[in-house]
């Protein structure tokens, strides 16, 4: 069964669109399967606007965030594993989620469930 974070960055990004606001998100930058330009990172992250008035070509499935995107006057195709996305919110106000997929591995068979307590 695939992973619920992709669900909940489509859900959230729709969410954030619909409330007129922008969504961003907060990704690894030293993830695999990654595919950014080279010089926007900052402490091994990236912020990426993933708006639909800031990207062509969106995609966002089970796996992988696409688009095209223009970085200093230059279109480029970005990548980005679901599984690297640290963060989804709206830009305007910080509203959104956090993601703890730091443990994810591709071998499912060996990952227990865990839960957190939310206060």
């Amino acid at each position: 069964m695939p992973g619920v974070i992709p669900y909940l960055i489509r859900a959230y990004c729709n969410w954030i669109e619909d409330n007129n606001l922008t969504p961003y998100v907060l990704v690894r930058a030293k993830s695999k399967g990654l595919s950014i330009p080279d010089g926007f990172e900052n402490n091994g992250k990236i912020v990426l606007n993933i708006s639909a008035s800031a990207t062509a070509d969106r995609l966002i499935n089970n796996e992988i965030i696409s688009f095209k995107a223009r970085f200093n006057g230059k279109s480029q195709k970005i990548i980005v594993p679901c599984e690297a996305v640290m963060s989804i919110y709206a830009n305007e106000n910080g509203e959104g989620m956090l993601f703890d997929n730091k443990g994810i591995s591709s071998d499912k068979g060996d990952k227990k469930p865990s839960l957190t307590i939310l206060d």
